[in-house]
């Protein structure tokens, strides 16, 4: 994959939401390959940049599920700016193991997970820097349009370059289903 001198690079964004970073773990297992990526697009958004916002964009990679306001800030910012917004993997489409907690009550939760060790009493934290949390874990698409997903638990790096040289090039993604797996 290779960008005529003249032509427009195409500008991606990732972000990782509730979920434990293994998709961009994946998506570093592109390995060389990034190099390739990087002659046709350049990143805005992304733990690869450290931009923590997001400017108009062709492409957003988006892993994890959405557990509270900060996550609904984020997700809605890529949305807003982004052409196309991919959900990687198991939690950006269905919750995953974070939505594990959706059996139960978050504030039952919060009190059973934050006792003075002491009094046994709750002490849960209360600081205008935590984001509050939502009532369960949800996936993207109850919360954005999500123009297409990336299964996988995580996507494997061979998936995630084959998913984005089609998007970049202007093709219909299509995996082979050699290259699904949850592991």
């Amino acid at each position: 994959m290779s960008a005529a001198p003249d032509k427009v690079k195409v500008r991606l964004a990732t972000t990782s939401l509730a979920g434990c970073f293994g998709c961009h773990m994946s998506f570093l297992d592109i390995d060389e390959r990034l190099f390739e990526l990087v002659e046709v697009a350049e990143f805005d958004r992304s733990p690869l940049t450290d931009i923590k916002h997001c400017g108009p964009c062709d492409i957003a990679l988006v892993e994890g599920g959405v557990c509270n306001a900060d996550n609904v800030h984020v997700v809605r910012e890529l949305r807003a700016n982004a052409k196309i917004l991919v959900a990687v993997g198991a939690c950006a489409i269905n919750g995953g193991l974070p939505a594990l907690r959706n059996r139960f009550d978050i504030q039952d939760i919060l009190t059973r997970v934050y006792r003075d060790p002491v009094t046994d009493h709750p002490c849960v934290p209360n600081s205008p820097e935590l984001p509050l949390p939502l009532d369960k874990v949800y996936p993207l698409n109850e919360i954005v349009r999500v123009d297409y997903s990336l299964p996988g638990c995580p996507p494997s790096g061979d998936a995630i370059w084959k998913f984005l040289t089609d998007l970049i090039l202007g093709r219909m993604p299509r995996l082979e289903r050699s290259l699904l797996h949850y592991d």
